[in-house]
C-alpha cells in the first residue's frame, strides 16, 4: 500500500479488528496491512473525518471498544534507509518551523517495520534536536516538552512509508481516539 493510499493509521483493540474495521467502513477505504492490529485508512478530508468520528463516539461507544487510536497523517513518503528517511523526514518538519517558533513541542514516532534499522526514539530526538537548532538559529527559540506541549508532531511508519502530522494540543483534547503519545 502507497502513502497514496492510506493518510490515516488505527490501531484496534485484541480480537476487535474485523469490528473496527467494519465500524470505520462509512469512512473511507480501510485496509489490513502486515501489522497485527493496525489498519490503513484513506480518508478524503482529514478535519470531516474526526469530527465525524467524534459525532459517532458521542452516539454510538462501540467504536471507541474497538479502536484504540486513530492518527491522520498529513504529509506522506516511501524510504529504503534511514538516512532517507531522516531527508525526508526533515524537509517535511521544515514546512511547520513558522508555526513552532516560541512554542513547547515534542515528535512521537510509531514505528512499523525496519526493525533493528530504524529506531523510534533515536528518529524522534533526531527531529525534535532538528527542529529547536534551526528554530533557535532563527531567533525563535523554542522548547522539547512532553508534560504539556503545544504542539505535538506525529511520524507514523508502516514499512517502508511514512505519514508524519501535526497536532495541537487543542485539536488532541478535541478528539479523544487521536492519541498521539
Amino acid at each position: 500500500m502507497a502513502t497514496s493510499d492510506w493518510n490515516v493509521v488505527v490501531t484496534t483493540y485484541d480480537r476487535e479488528f474485523r469490528d473496527a474495521r467494519s465500524l470505520l467502513s462509512r469512512f473511507g477505504d480501510v485496509r489490513g496491512c502486515a501489522y497485527r492490529n493496525v489498519l490503513a485508512m484513506k480518508v478524503d478530508d482529514i478535519g470531516e473525518f474526526l469530527e465525524s468520528l467524534q459525532q459517532i463516539l458521542k452516539e454510538d461507544a462501540s467504536l471507541a471498544n474497538a479502536v484504540a487510536r486513530v492518527v491522520p497523517v498529513t504529509h506522506g513518503f516511501k524510504f529504503t534507509t534511514p538516512e532517507e528517511f531522516e531527508s525526508k523526514a526533515r524537509d517535511v518538519v521544515s514546512e511547520w518551523l513558522p508555526d513552532l517558533g516560541g512554542k513547547k513541542f515534542h515528535v512521537r514516532m510509531h514505528r512499523r517495520g525496519f526493525k533493528g534499522k530504524l529506531s523510534s526514539q533515536h528518529e524522534e530526538q533526531f527531529l525534535d534536536h532538528f527542529l529547536q537548532d534551526r528554530l533557535q538559529a532563527a531567533g525563535t527559540p523554542a522548547a522539547i516538552d512532553f508534560d504539556d506541549p503545544d504542539v505535538v508532531i506525529s511520524v507514523e511508519t508502516l514499512g517502508d512509508e511514512a505519514g508524519l502530522s501535526r497536532w495541537t494540543r487543542q485539536q488532541l483534547r478535541d478528539c479523544e481516539l487521536l492519541k498521539i503519545d
